[in-house]
């Protein structure tokens, strides 16, 4: 068995799991490939997450996993916004650009906290020249917005979008922001066919 489907047979024979939809497997597979990748360069610490975040699922579901890569637990499993020019209730647009409002696809390490225009915030380094090789210069970081709560989902149908953060809800962007920062890795993935067959980390 490869390490790639070891890890996708742990998290999903861990019994703890059973509350939690998984990710798709491609795209579980696509971000344990890249963690093993990024692991094997030492450009991961020992005993970090692993972060999913599925673009091709609709902003009013479910689409961000937190996975204990030393178990296969899923930590957390829950909402995330877009960036606003990324798309409505999908999110069909990415963009490295300044400016553009949408989001980036890719992998990116996790790096320190701050206090900013939205209160406790995760800065991030993406790791993939010409698809999120910016976020730093845009500002693109996790932080908690009331548009990313199921409220506005029941007011509108989907949440609201950012500037091209991935936003968490309000009351618990803090504690999963304590969960990944220091260099743990986040895969940010959407039905992009430019970024998934040029992405030097999925096709080395």
């Amino acid at each position: 068995m490869s390490s790639e489907s070891h890890f996708v047979e742990l998290i999903s024979s861990n019994n703890s799991n059973s509350a939690f939809p998984f990710p798709e497997r491609d795209v579980l597979s696509l971000g344990i490939k890249g963690y093993l990748k990024l692991k094997d360069q030492g450009k991961l610490p020992e005993g970090k997450p692993l972060t999913i975040i599925d673009f091709s699922i609709p902003s009013s579901e479910k689409r961000m996993w937190i996975i204990d890569m030393e178990d296969g637990r899923i930590i957390h499993h829950g909402h995330v916004s877009h960036g606003r020019n990324s798309g409505d209730l999908l999110a069909k647009n990415f963009s490295n650009t300044n400016s553009s409002y949408m989001s980036s696809l890719g992998f990116y390490l996790t790096a320190e906290t701050y206090q900013g225009k939205h209160g406790y915030s995760l800065r991030l380094d993406g790791l993939e020249k010409g698809f999120n090789d910016n976020a730093r210069d845009r500002a693109i970081v996790i932080h908690g917005a009331d548009y990313a709560r199921e409220d506005f989902i029941r007011q509108t149908g989907r949440l609201g979008r950012s500037l091209g953060c991935p936003a968490l809800p309000n009351e618990i962007a803090g504690d999963i922001i304590d969960l990944i920062k220091e260099r743990s890795l986040l895969f940010i993935y959407g039905k992009d066919d430019n970024y998934l067959n040029q992405s030097q980390i999925l096709n080395a």
